[in-house]
This record gives C-alpha cells, sequence and structure tokens, in this order.
C-alpha cells in the first residue's frame, strides 16, 4: 500500500515538473542573446510539492521530465547570495561543497536544491556585460562611502572604474554593485528596484527626500523621512484625493485609509504601528493619520474634535526637549478609534505606558522639562498668577536646572491658550481646570524648598521661606505639617512611634518623590478623564483601529533604568514585526509545501530571552536585587555580570556599567539609580499628608495610592512605603498586554526614519540612515517581498473568483484543476506563480493581470446584460403604457359622463327655475293686461266726452303690443345670457356670503372686545358707587354732628334764660364740631343775647338748608347712577354711555367740592357764635362774682 503511494506521488510530482520544465525551455529559447541578466531565481527549499490527490488527473504535458526550475541567469548558474544577486558560481563548485537534500524525488534534483555559498564576486560574463554596455555600477571608496561610475577594465580581482566626477580608481571586484537604470531614479517602492544593495536603497530614498516626497514603500512597510519643516502634502484637498483613489503615492493618508478599509471589508480590528529612533517624526506622524480617519470617519457628534484635541492635552503633559528631538514623547501611547458599522467614528480609549517621571524633578543638560510647565508660567492670566503665586520659570529650581527655558520657533504662551481650548473641548470644567494648574504650581514650589544641616550627622531642618508657604497652601495643609512631613520619618515600634530626622539626601529624595507621585498621578487623572471624555458606551461594534505611538529606541551618553525600559519596549516592537513579516510568512510557505528558500533576517529573541528569562533574566534579577534595603547599583553590577556574563546579548563594563547588543546597537547603562527608579518608593509622611491635605485632587491621589499598595518593609521601617509590583514588572506586564492586543489586529507598519540629527531640512547622512534601515529591517523586508507571493488565495476562492474565465468547460470540477487551467489559459509563468497544499501563491503583480482579464470581461457580460435589460424594461414600458392609456380611457369617459350627468341635472333645475319665473311673468303680464284692459276701457267712455283724448290713448294702445312682442322675444333671445347671469349672480352671492361671514366674525370679535370693556365698565361703576356711598356716609356723619351741636346749643340758650330769671348760674360746656361751646347767662345784657340767639338761628337755618340739599342730591345721583348701571342684557357700553358716567362724576365732584366749602362755612360760623357767646359769660360771671364780693 506505501509503495503503490509513493509511486502514484512520484508519478504526479513529475507530471507537475515535466509542465514547469517545458514551459521554462520555451522561455529560454525565445530570450534574445543580447538581454541583460535578470534577477536569479532562488534555490529550490526543501518542502514538499502538493500530493497526488490533490493534482488534477489530466495535468500531463508533452515533453521531457524534468524537476526543478532553472535559474534564469543559463543552465548552470544559480543564485548566489539574496544581498547580491549577480554573485552566481558553477553548479560543478556547488556539488563539490554542499551535500545534497535529503529529500529529493529524481536523480537530476540532488545538486539543485542545494544551498549556494557565500562569495561577493562578479562573473567574467556579468562584467564583460556591464563593460560593453556601460552600465553603471556603485564602488565603494575608502571612506566607505559609495559612488556611481562606469566598469572601463579588469585585471584579476581589481577593476578600474570611471567615477562620475571624471577620476578613474581601481576597487576590488566585491566593492563593486550593480546600479538600477536611469528609469528607475526615485521609485515609489523599493521592490520595483531591479537590484536591491544597499547603495541602490539608499540613493532612491535619498532622491525622493531632495524632491520632498518623504513618503516611499518597502513592501508593505511605509518609510517616512523626517523633512524638519513644512512640507505641503496634507489638507483637506489631499485627503479627499486619497479618499476618492485619484492618488496612490505612498502616504500615512494611503496606509490608514487601507487599515480603514480593511476594517469594514473584513470586519477585523486594524492597527497602525509607529516605530523609529527619538526624533524621526513619530508623533507627527501618529497626529497625521488621526487626522485622516477623523475626516473619514466624521461625523455629526464632533466626537472626532474632541479625539484630535487630545493631542494637544497629552503633548502638554508627556512631551518635553530632549538633546535629539524638541518634542519628545516621554511616555508611550496606544489611541484605540472605535468606529459604527455604518464606518463612523464612535469613541476612542487611549492607554499610557511609563510614563518618565524623573524628568519633573531631574534634567539633563539641553533638555527641558515637560511643557505644561513652561506654558503655564508664559500663558497663565495675571489672575490665575496671582491665585497660583506664579513666578517666571526661571525662578523655579526645577526647571532653571538647564539653560534652556525656551524653544525656537515655539510660543509656550499661544501653546497654552489651546491647551485651554482643548480642555473645554473634553468638557472639562473650570474649577477642575484649575485644580490641575494649582497641583502644577504646587510641583514648582515643592522644588523650590531647601534644606539646612544642624550637626555633624548631617541632620535637616526645612527652611520656613515662601516656598513651603505657598506649596502649603496649594496643596491644602499646613506649612508645619509640610515641613514634618519632608524632613522626619516615623517608624512604628509596637505602641510607641519612633520620630527620626532625615538627612539632607533623605529629605531631597522625600521632596522629590513627592513632586513625582504627584505629577505621575496627575497625569493617569487627566487620561482617565479624556477617556471619560470619549467613551464608546452601547455604540460600541468591535470594529477600531489602534495607532501605537511608542518612544523610539534611545542611545545616550549616559543611559539610565528610562532608556532600559524604552528599549526593552522596542525590542519586543522589533519582535512583533518580526513575526509578522518574517516568521508567520516563511512558516506559512513551509507548511504549506512552497517551494521556498529561506530568507535570514536579524532575530532578536535571544535579546528579548535576556530581558525576560526567569529566573536569571534583567528584569527578575533587578527585582530580586531591589528587594535588599542594602542593594546599590554596584551590587546590582556584579549581580548581573556574575549571572549574565555568558549571554551573547550581554556584555560586563567595569564598575557600575553593562552593555546590552540590541537590535539597533548596543547600548551602554549606568546602574546608578536602578534600583530607587525601579522601588519608586514614596515615604508614609507623605502618604500622610496627602490624605489629610484639603485639596481634593491629593485626596483622590491618596486614596488610590492605598488601594494598589500593601504593607511591607522598607527602607525607613515597617511603612506602607514599596508598590505591590516593581516599575519594571509592571511596565513588563502592561507591555505584554499591549503585544496581546495587537497580535489580535491586522497590523500596518510605519518606519521613520531620521535623515540627520542636527534637526535640519534637505540634509541626508547615509550612514545614520542606513544605519536604521538595518536596525530596523526594512532591506530583509524588501527581500521577502521581491522573493516571496503576496497573494495567497485558497484554491476553492481561486477557481471561484477566476473560473469562469476558462473559454472551454473543465472536465474536472476541482478548485486545483480550475486553477491550474485559469493559470495555463492566461499563460502565467511558472516562476511567477507556486501551487501549495491549500493555497495558489502569486507574485507580485500577476493577481493584477488576471483581474484585469476578470474586470474586461465582466464588462463585456454587463454590457450584454444592460441590453438584454434594456429590451425588456423597453417591452414592459410600451406594454405598461398601452395599458396606462386604456385605463385612462376609462377613466376620463367615466368622468366626461358623471360631468354630462351633472350638466344635465344643474340645466334642469335652471330650466324649471326659468318656468317658475316664466308663469310668475306671464301673472303679472296678465294682471297687467286685465288693468290695462280695464284702463282702456274705461278711455274709450271718457273719449267719447274728450276725443282728444282718446287719440292720444288709442297711440299708446298701438304701441304697447309692440313692446310686449319685443320683450318676449329678446327673453327667448337672451335665455344663455340669462343663464350665465344667474350663474354670476350665484358666484356673486357665494363671494358675499363670504365677505359677510367674514364681517360676521369680525363684528363677533367686536363684540367680545365690547363685553370685555362693558365688564370693565361695570366694575368701575361699583367701585364708584362704593366711593360715593362711603362719601355720603361720612357727608351724613358730619351733618349729624352739626345737628347734634346746634341742638345743644338751643337747649343753652334756654337754660340761660331761665338762669337770668331766677338769678342762678350755672356752667354749662356742650361739643359741637368738635369744639367746646360755652353759654354765659344773659340776665344784665338783654340785647347782645338776643343779638346772639338769631345769629344761632340763622346757623340752625342754613345748617337745615345744607341737610336738605345734601338729602335732594343723594336723591338725584343716586338715580342717575342707577339709570346708568341698569343696562339691558346683551347690550354693550358704547361711549355715549361712557361719556354720561365721566359728564355725572364731574358733576358730583363739583357739587362736593362746593358742598365741602359752604359746611366749612358754617361751621366757622357756628364756632363764631359759640366763641362769642363764651367770651360774655366769662365777663358775666367776673361781674357777678366782683359784687358778691
Amino acid at each position: 500500500m506505501m509503495l503503490s503511494s509513493a509511486s502514484m506521488s512520484s508519478l504526479t510530482r513529475s507530471s507537475l515538473e515535466e509542465m514547469l520544465e517545458s514551459l521554462r525551455r520555451r522561455d529560454e529559447e525565445e530570450k534574445p542573446k543580447d538581454k541583460p541578466p535578470a534577477l536569479p531565481s532562488r534555490p529550490p527549499s526543501r518542502a514538499r510539492l502538493p500530493s497526488a490527490r490533490r493534482l488534477p488527473n489530466s495535468f500531463k504535458v508533452d515533453g521531457e521530465m524534468g524537476h526543478r526550475r532553472k535559474s534564469s541567469f543559463g543552465h548552470k548558474k544559480i543564485k548566489m547570495d539574496v544581498e547580491s544577486p549577480y554573485v552566481v558560481i558553477s553548479e560543478e563548485k556547488v556539488s563539490e561543497q554542499v551535500s545534497p537534500c535529503p529529500v529529493s524525488t529524481s536523480n537530476e534534483s540532488s545538486s539543485d536544491c542545494e544551498a549556494p555559498p557565500s562569495s561577493g564576486e562578479f562573473e567574467d560574463d556579468n562584467v564583460g556585460y556591464f563593460m560593453k554596455k556601460k552600465l553603471h555600477v556603485w564602488c565603494r571608496q575608502p571612506k566607505g562611502k559609495w559612488e556611481l561610475g562606469t566598469i572601463q577594465s579588469t585585471s584579476g580581482e581589481e577593476a578600474s572604474v570611471s567615477l562620475s566626477n571624471g577620476n578613474v580608481m581601481k576597487v576590488a571586484r566585491s566593492d563593486i554593485l550593480p546600479a538600477n537604470p536611469d528609469i528607475l531614479e526615485a521609485v515609489e517602492d523599493l521592490i520595483q528596484l531591479s537590484y536591491l544593495n544597499e547603495p541602490s536603497v539608499l540613493h532612491n530614498l535619498q532622491s525622493r527626500y531632495s524632491q520632498d516626497m518623504i513618503y516611499s514603500k518597502a513592501g508593505p512597510i511605509l518609510i517616512a523621512l523626517n523633512p524638519f519643516k513644512d512640507v505641503q502634502i496634507y489638507g483637506n484637498d489631499y485627503i479627499s484625493a486619497y479618499r476618492q483613489k485619484l492618488m496612490d503615492s505612498p502616504h500615512v493618508y494611503a496606509m490608514a485609509d487601507a487599515a480603514y478599509n480593511e476594517m469594514m471589508e473584513d470586519e477585523v480590528n486594524q492597527s497602525i504601528i509607529i516605530s523609529g529612533e527619538s526624533g524621526s517624526g513619530k508623533t507627527e506622524t501618529a497626529k497625521i493619520a488621526m487626522q485622516y480617519l477623523a475626516a473619514l470617519g466624521g461625523g455629526c457628534s464632533g466626537i472626532e474634535n474632541e479625539i484630535l484635541q487630545t493631542n494637544f492635552i497629552l503633548e502638554a503633559f508627556g512631551n518635553a526637549k530632549t538633546s535629539r528631538n524638541d518634542n519628545s514623547s516621554r511616555f508611550g501611547k496606544l489611541i484605540e478609534i472605535h468606529f459604527s458599522a455604518m464606518g463612523k467614528i464612535c469613541g476612542a480609549k487611549i492607554q499610557t505606558f511609563l510614563l518618565e517621571k524623573s524628568r519633573v524633578v531631574q534634567l539633563a543638560l539641553g533638555e527641558r522639562s515637560y511643557h505644561i510647565f513652561y506654558q503655564l508660567c508664559a500663558g497663565s492670566s495675571s489672575e490665575l498668577k496671582e491665585r497660583l503665586n506664579l513666578r517666571m520659570a526661571s525662578e523655579y529650581k526645577y526647571l532653571n536646572q538647564s539653560e534652556y527655558l525656551t524653544i525656537d520657533g515655539v510660543d509656550d504662551a499661544k501653546k497654552f491658550h489651546g491647551l485651554m481650548e482643548a480642555l473645554d473641548v473634553i468638557r472639562m470644567c473650570k474649577e477642575d481646570q484649575e485644580l490641575v494648574f494649582k497641583m502644577l504650581a504646587a510641583i514648582l514650589w515643592l522644588g523650590n524648598i531647601s534644606f539646612q544641616v544642624n550637626d555633624n550627622e548631617n541632620h535637616i531642618e526645612v527652611v520656613n521661606d515662601e516656598a513651603v508657604t505657598n506649596a502649603a497652601l496649594l496643596m491644602g495643609c499646613s506649612s508645619q505639617e509640610l515641613m514634618e512631613a519632608l524632613s522626619t520619618h516615623k517608624i512604628q515600634a509596637g505602641k510607641d512611634t519612633i520620630t527620626k530626622t532625615l538627612t539632607l539626601r533623605q529629605a531631597i529624595d522625600a521632596r522629590d518623590a513627592l513632586a513625582k507621585f504627584i505629577y505621575a498621578s496627575l497625569f493617569d487623572w487627566l487620561v482617565d478623564q479624556v477617556n471619560k471624555s470619549l467613551e464608546v458606551g452601547k455604540r460600541r461594534t468591535g470594529r477600531s483601529i489602534s495607532i501605537l505611538d511608542i518612544y523610539g529606541f534611545e542611545s545616550f551618553q549616559n543611559n539610565s533604568f528610562e532608556q532600559f525600559c524604552i528599549n526593552y519596549a522596542n525590542e519586543r516592537l522589533q519582535q512583533h514585526f518580526n513575526r509578522h513579516l518574517f516568521k508567520l510568512e516563511q512558516e506559512d510557505y513551509e507548511l504549506d509545501g512552497i517551494d521556498w528558500t529561506k530568507v535570514e533576517f536579524e532575530d532578536n529573541q535571544g535579546c528579548l530571552d535576556l530581558f525576560e528569562k526567569k529566573p536569571l533574566g534583567l528584569f527578575s534579577l533587578l527585582d530580586e536585587e531591589s528587594n535588599f534595603p542594602r542593594a546599590t547599583g554596584l551590587t546590582l553590577a556584579n549581580k548581573l555580570k556574575q549571572h549574565l556574563h555568558t549571554n551573547p546579548c550581554f556584555k560586563g563594563e567595569r564598575g557600575r556599567a553593562f552593555s546590552v547588543c540590541h537590535y539597533a546597537g548596543e547600548v551602554l547603562y549606568e546602574t546608578t539609580c536602578f534600583l530607587e527608579k525601579n522601588r519608586d518608593p514614596l515615604p508614609s509622611g507623605s502618604i500622610q499628608l496627602l490624605s489629610s491635605c484639603s485639596c481634593e485632587l491629593l485626596q483622590l491621589f491618596s486614596k488610590t495610592l492605598n488601594q494598589s499598595t500593601k504593607q511591607s518593609n522598607s527602607l525607613y521601617g515597617g511603612a506602607l512605603d514599596s508598590q505591590k509590583q516593581s516599575v519594571g514588572t509592571k511596565f513588563k506586564g502592561q507591555l505584554f498586554k499591549l503585544m496581546h492586543q495587537l497580535e489580535s489586529t491586522t497590523p500596518h507598519f510605519i518606519r521613520c526614519i531620521k535623515p540627520n540629527t542636527k534637526h535640519l531640512s534637505r540634509i541626508y547622512d547615509e550612514d545614520l540612515v542606513l544605519q536604521q534601515l538595518k536596525s530596523c529591517g526594512v532591506l530583509e523586508v524588501v527581500r521577502i517581498s521581491r522573493a516571496g507571493y503576496p497573494t495567497r488565495m485558497t484554491h476553492q476562492e481561486f477557481s471561484r473568483r477566476y473560473g469562469f474565465l476558462l473559454s472551454e468547460a473543465n472536465a474536472s470540477q476541482d478548485p486545483l484543476s480550475i486553477s491550474v487551467a485559469v493559470l495555463q489559459q492566461f499563460n502565467i509563468p511558472p516562476e511567477m506563480y507556486q501551487v501549495g497544499f491549500t493555497k495558489l501563491y502569486l507574485r507580485t503583480g500577476q493577481i493584477g493581470a488576471l483581474e484585469d482579464k476578470r474586470k474586461h470581461l465582466l464588462q463585456g457580460i454587463l454590457g450584454i446584460q444592460k441590453s438584454f435589460r434594456g429590451y425588456q424594461a423597453r417591452h414592459h414600458y410600451h406594454e405598461l403604457k398601452k395599458g396606462v392609456a386604456t385605463l385612462q380611457s376609462f377613466f376620463r369617459g367615466e368622468n366626461a359622463r358623471r360631468q354630462y350627468g351633472v350638466m344635465v341635472k344643474s340645466s334642469i333645475t335652471i330650466s324649471s327655475e326659468n318656468i317658475k319665473e316664466t308663469q310668475a311673468a306671464t301673472i303679472l303680464q296678465s294682471v297687467i293686461r286685465g288693468w290695462l284692459v280695464r284702463r282702456h276701457a274705461s278711455g274709450k267712455n271718457k273719449s267719447k266726452k274728450y276725443p282728444e283724448n282718446a287719440k292720444s290713448k288709442q297711440r299708446t294702445r298701438v304701441r304697447l303690443p309692440e313692446e310686449k312682442q319685443d320683450v318676449s322675444s329678446e327673453r327667448v333671445q337672451n335665455l344663455p345670457s340669462a343663464l350665465a347671469e344667474l350663474q354670476k349672480r350665484v358666484v356673486k352671492a357665494e363671494a358675499t356670503i363670504e365677505q359677510k361671514e367674514e364681517e360676521n366674525a369680525e363684528l363677533k370679535e367686536q363684540l367680545k372686545q365690547f363685553e370685555k370693556r362693558w365688564i370693565e365698565y361695570e366694575k368701575k361703576m361699583k367701585s364708584m358707587e362704593e366711593m360715593w356711598q362711603k362719601q355720603m356716609a361720612s357727608l351724613q356723619m358730619s351733618l349729624a354732628a352739626a345737628r347734634k351741636s346746634l341742638s345743644a346749643e338751643n337747649a343753652g340758650g334756654q337754660l340761660a334764660r331761665r338762669e337770668v330769671a331766677s338769678f342762678s348760674y350755672e356752667s354749662e360746656d356742650a361739643t359741637t364740631m368738635g369744639t367746646r361751646t360755652p353759654r354765659t347767662p344773659g340776665a344784665s345784657t338783654p340785647l347782645k343775647y338776643s343779638s346772639s340767639l338769631s345769629e344761632a338761628n340763622g346757623s340752625l337755618t342754613s345748617v337745615s338748608n345744607l341737610m336738605r340739599e345734601f338729602d335732594q342730591r343723594r336723591q338725584t345721583f343716586d338715580n342717575d347712577a342707577r339709570a346708568l348701571v341698569e343696562v339691558k342684557t346683551g347690550q354693550s357700553a358704547n361711549t355715549n354711555s361712557i361719556e354720561e358716567l365721566r359728564k355725572l362724576k364731574h358733576r358730583f365732584e363739583g357739587w362736593k367740592s362746593d358742598y365741602k366749602v359752604r359746611l366749612k362755612e358754617t361751621k366757622t360760623r357756628l364756632h363764631k357764635v359759640g366763641n362769642s357767646e363764651l367770651d360774655k359769660r366769662k365777663r358775666w360771671w367776673g361781674k357777678l362774682s366782683s359784687r358778691a364780693l
């Protein structure tokens, strides 16, 4: 059974190789003799061919059986080295040096599957061809530079090359590489280069860079060179061009557009990974990609603007000037943008990694702290500065450690205003914004706190100056509490607490630790606030594009713990890059049985093992040493050298230093501050201080810290000083989580290249660019993209998509047979594709030809379908039109009949009315005629007496019948006109009715207004009536008082007369009109008394007249007012009634004023009479008393 299977497999493989060999022979026979040597095909690998059951039975060709494809250089030439396609050797030398492959299918295949030896020499035929055609070559200069030239002659291992400047020099043949023709100058994709070598790649990138074409393709990778200036290749016009596919040149827009389209079509999350050295332009590239995605997914919600505004916030708080970059990201961030099912942005989430906290308190020469500190000092208003006690940036010790307080071309005040607008866009309230600025000011004042040494043991005390006062005020604590927290340390010993004074170094570390903790916590809190503003919520659909902008590889003169973590992150990202572009692709080829020779690349897995391996990895040993309280940087360096000296990626140095061989080069690290930064301790006194502060943010930071820490012994005792995880372990966990998230997405890589270290435009440092290209593996990616098969489709997909292109029906319907038949029909060269177990692999450009054929055929099919569907549509239209016309005729006939019936009914109605009018006219005429006849008869009788009158009557009688005949004839003739006139009258009557209805509505509205006025009028009348009644009552009371006064006067007069008669004396007082009226006896003065009595009687008469007049007038006004008030129900008040009411009111007011005057005069007269009587009585009583004495 096994033998039969093997023989069947052998036969099937022979059939496949027989076809490939015959096609190659045909190509070689047609090749012209003067054709330049093309790129040689790769030697065959040890991969398996498809099994017999997967190949079609009819897959046979005529000719000699062969096994492997020959090299395109000739029968006895094979590829020598992947990097230099011109290095070849004879097949006999290969067979002598390399053993045959262990797997083969025929005797002839052993020599073909051998690996080529490493050599770098031109063969005589290739050198002769270049000399004959005078083609350009690259020759290496003594200083390592590459120059263009042409080969003049060769002598052994040397060649004379004429350079482009006219000089002729002799170089070794191994230092000569072929150059690309001029037509391939500045190509967009490096894969298009005929000869792929270092000088060709560098020259191509330099040519594009000099023309401000900063973007190039290297297979699936986008290469972006930092122009260090504004390049006019961005904006809405370019965004629209890439959205509408009007432009396809390499660009960040094109990369973002590809990610967006794949997300929408495949429903798979995408990621754009931006990497490169510090200063290569990663941050700006990330912002450009975000701008394009915001334009693609922008909607009415405006959240895309919020996402873009977050860049201002993150840059202000997370970016700083370094020696290599004016806007360096000192943290890593992953921006995950979520899209709805319709492709609109519905939210975002930001993740941050490893903020460089040490930059807050310590600066290197030529660097600055975070931008926000300088922006706050330069751009805050005078009111804000007064509230925060802010000074100039040069007055703060945390900022003036470096001489660079400003950046050329950057306006910090303008940046601060932009930051304020961004905070408003994410809806952060003004109170929270001021809290943020208050924390920043507190950090700056903390840096100004100084210490004074008290004794020989270096114990200190805090200098109580304005720095302490301002810092305590901003933090919400007392100055004493802050000074105590920075100068002492409390140790709990049982129930007792021991307070220990710190040394100067410890106090400075405690102060700096507090400042770093506040800033790091503030940064995390800001990111949380931004995420709350951008949160997706229930709109999450699972579609997202993640943009990773993380710090680039760094190698400074002094590299500390931050560079150690940053470079480790770049190693992990490089491994992700290698995995997707090298490992997975080549594993796919091998597993699917593809004829493939592996492309070697720089694998950094060994360096990753150095960092991550347990228990003897860098992070493990660092955490172990951090647990020892007395450990130092020297003990850490010695431990690393002891355990890792055998690792090829590790190199021990003298003292506290060690080196690591990264993928981008060797970096020397200094372990002086490694342990402190890995522990990142915060003293317990500082934690208690934060808990007691009245500032809400500091209380929140303290609460968050307490939740993430535990009780353990620290450097200063058993306080809560160490976190659950060290900084390195925590960062490694975050990085693993990030990698896991990126593995679930389809990656798109952007490699940013820094062309020079001077940050100047149009300066191209070839060595620097080449070093970056090598470190990130760009050259290997180009090679694998050229040699590989970027288009991969399963047999089922390929046959389903292109099977209908076959001109003849294929007898076998299995997908593999259909796929091979399609390739044979369209003459796809065998070296341009390979058939795997499950997939069909095609080289670059082949699928495009098939797509063109498919598109052309589909267009023809669509043309036929269009014509047939047009005929069907027109036929259906004509039938529909005919049916509609028939239906319309029926409807129109029915409408005409209905209109005719209505017209007949209306004519009958009109004729009946005419008949009634005619009958009425006939009756009237008969009456008139009878009257005329009787009149005529009576006239005859009179004419006998008066003949002259009779003649005139006869003339009248003669005319009358004629007139009657004319009227009857006119009525008959004018019947249609009368009908029209009646219709006009009807229309006129309807118009009149409408007009009357409008007038009626207006009248109703007026009636409502009159009713409202009448109600107001009634209210006024009632109020006036009540006022009159009150006034009448007051008048009646006045008259009653006057009447009582007069009656009292009368009674007094009678009593006086009685007293005079009896010669007795009495004194009696009476009150009249609010005054006392004395009465005097009048015995001795009878005449005067009688006169006064007459005056009193006159006054009494006048009062009686006033009372009578008052009664009459009251009756009159009551009657008039009652007559005006008693109006019939429904009768509205008019202007006449209102006018009468006004007149009545005026009359009453006039009478009242006159009546008051007369009443006042009467009161005055009565008062005078009373006073005179009193005087007389007094005089009389005085005389009577004198007599008695």
